[in-house]
């Protein structure tokens, strides 16, 4: 049986409420999707709109997705330890950048923060519980469910990924082949456990939910 990660989160007061009040005419900064974002030691950066990948190269040359990050999410330098730690835009993104010093001074801005930083911890531990599944197929049925929870959206048969993963990121996370991952989406297809739509975007039908 497949199992949910996590109960559905209480709703917070809108951190992107927070940074408008705080940093009234401060411009956004605009990625389309595909470039790659400049992070900088002392640069925290906010997602106000969109989705950014984050990941790392092996020494093989191959990348790992290492998080997505979702509207107020923080992501940067200052919050990892990984090297080399890259990101880019997933979707067509807005970001607000912080400095480090900034949030350090200010309580409010630190406790909104905390709060979705809170949100990646949760993300990155579930990802962690993917990986501990012995067979592959099991990983990439919950990997597909996490996402759906971070990045779903609702639709008349099912649930959208929104975003869009390439079968090579799939199985650098859930730790097998490129061929892999794509011989199990079209058995998971033939079962009627998802289809994919016209913009190549998974959908996870109804039927995940239902055995859930």
């Amino acid at each position: 049986m497949i199992h949910a990660f996590a109960p559905e989160v209480a709703p917070q007061p809108d951190f992107r409420q927070l940074l408008e009040k705080l940093y009234q005419g401060r411009s956004l900064q605009p990625y389309r999707s595909g470039q790659s974002i400049r992070l900088l030691p002392d640069d925290i950066w906010i997602v106000c709109r969109g989705v950014v990948q984050v990941g790392t190269l092996y020494d093989n040359g191959d990348e790992a997705l290492l998080g997505l990050i979702c509207p107020s999410m923080p992501f940067g330098l200052p919050l990892t330890l990984v090297r080399p730690y890259q990101a880019s835009a997933l979707t067509d993104v807005d970001l607000m950048r912080l400095r480090l010093a900034e949030v350090e001074q200010s309580p409010m801005l630190a406790q909104g923060i905390f709060r979705h930083m809170a949100r990646r911890l949760q993300q990155a531990e579930a990802t962690l519980a993917v990986a501990g599944y012995r067979r592959v197929e099991d990983r990439l049925r919950h990997l597909l469910l996490l996402l759906r929870q971070e990045v779903g959206q609702t639709v008349a048969n099912g649930t959208r990924l929104t975003v869009r993963l390439t079968h090579q990121q799939i199985a650098s996370t859930i730790g097998t082949t490129r061929v892999t991952v794509t011989r199990l989406l079209s058995q998971l297809q033939e079962e009627g456990w998802l289809m994919i739509d016209g913009s190549r975007h998974i959908i996870l039908l109804d039927v995940v939910t239902k055995r859930a």
